[in-house]
Parts: C-alpha cells; sequence; structure tokens
C-alpha cells in the first residue's frame, strides 16, 4: 500500500468517525430537546414552539397594529416597548404618549389599553405563560370553526377580577406543531363568539415567531402588523 494511498484511507476514516459522532450528537440533542418538550404544559409547549425562550433577550420590540375593514384602514398605532424596563411609546396619528407600565395614571391608562390589546395579538402565545389568574383547558379534539379542521383547542378564561377585559375567554386551535391556526374570542366567556379570525403570515424575528396577520372567515376584516423589529 503506497503512503498516499494510506494516507487517504486514514483521511476517510477520520472524516467518518466525525460524521458518526456528528450523528449521535444530534440524535441525542433532539431526543433531549422532545423530552424537555414533554415535561412542559400545553401552554407552555405553543410558547415555546414560537420562539418564546428567546423572549429573555429581547431588549426592546417596535410594530405597529393595523385593522382593515372592506378593504379600508380603520386602525392603526405605532408602538416601541422596552420589556425590561417596562417604556412604552405611542403613536398614533399626531398624537405621542411616553410612559412606563410601572406608574400608569389617568394620562396614560387610554394608551396602556391599546397596548395590551395590541400586544396580546401581536405575542398571543406567549401571553398563554404570561397571564395570571387563568384557567386553562384542553381538548384533544375539536373543530375548528374557520377552516373546518380536526384540530386541538387550548381554551384560557380570565378571572373576573383585574385587567382591562376581566372574565373573557379565548379558544385557540392548533396541530401536533403546536403553531396556532385559528382562534376565537368570547367577550365574558359567553358561549356565542365574539370573534373569530386566523392566525397566518407567521415570518420569524430574532428567533420570535410571529403571525402576522389575522383575518375573519368573509374576508372582510383583517388586523395584521407591520414594521416589526425586536432589538437584543
Amino acid at each position: 500500500m503506497t503512503k498516499q494511498l494510506f494516507l487517504a484511507i486514514a483521511a476517510l476514516s477520520i472524516l467518518a468517525c466525525k460524521n458518526d459522532t456528528t450523528t449521535t450528537q444530534n440524535t441525542e440533542e433532539a431526543i433531549t430537546a422532545t423530552q424537555k418538550l414533554a415535561e412542559l404544559t400545553e401552554a407552555e409547549k405553543i410558547a415555546m414552539k414560537n420562539g418564546f425562550e428567546n423572549w429573555r433577550d429581547v431588549k426592546q420590540i417596535d410594530f405597529t397594529f393595523n385593522v382593515d375593514r372592506g378593504g379600508k384602514n380603520v386602525a392603526q398605532r405605532s408602538w416601541s416597548w422596552k420589556p425590561q424596563s417596562g417604556d412604552v411609546t405611542m403613536i398614533q396619528g399626531e398624537d405621542k404618549v411616553t410612559y412606563n407600565r410601572a406608574s400608569i395614571d389617568s394620562t396614560s391608562m387610554r394608551a396602556d389599553q391599546g397596548f395590551i390589546n395590541d400586544k396580546f395579538w401581536l405575542l398571543a402565545p406567549y401571553q398563554l405563560v404570561w397571564d395570571e389568574g387563568t384557567t386553562i383547558k384542553v381538548s384533544d379534539t375539536a373543530t375548528a370553526p374557520l377552516s373546518g379542521n380536526k384540530t386541538k383547542m387550548l381554551t384560557i378564561t380570565y378571572g373576573s377580577d383585574g385587567g382591562y377585559t376581566p372574565g373573557d375567554a379565548y379558544d385557540f386551535y392548533y396541530d401536533d406543531d403546536y403553531i396556532v391556526d385559528e382562534w376565537v374570542f368570547r367577550k365574558g366567556n359567553s358561549e356565542e363568539p365574539s370573534m373569530m379570525t386566523t392566525f397566518e403570515g407567521y415570518q420569524e424575528f430574532q428567533g420570535l415567531n410571529i403571525a402576522t396577520e389575522h383575518k375573519d372567515k368573509e374576508g372582510n376584516f383583517k388586523l395584521y402588523f407591520t414594521d416589526i423589529k425586536v432589538t437584543k
């Protein structure tokens, strides 16, 4: 065997060993990730599948909340939020309000009501683990109201005390991938839906998986986000 041939065989052997090691490591990591996911609650699984583990590094998030009805824009608010400090800035038309969520007064309360609503739409999967005083119920088999598909359903019901809209309920419809496809809002936990929309237009921003569009069945209502920027 020539020296050159021996070296080539040795190199291939080393490469094969490295590939085997990499494959083993990847397999072990995948098993560990699966085991960790299995230990989470259903709400935590939804949040984590949408990048919740990356939220801790977010220093600022900017976004514009838009609503169209009948093809015409009827609402638009731009937000800049620093979650670590609680500083919020809202720009709506000619109005600009800056406040801190730890010290809300009569001047900033209206802006904060809009912020809570818009942030909830933007980061709904995270609200499942953020919000306290809630009751969560999971159904393994449900029918999504817009698509008619067989899915899972998670219902979160808010307590009667605290918050701007106490007692409301939300039904999240999702598949085994834990990505939300639709939801139903039921004001005051009523049996009849108050609003039903899709979750679509998913995009990733610095590891956060965000549904940028929500539409009703008829296509007359569209709620969507633009100018999304996540800073770490």
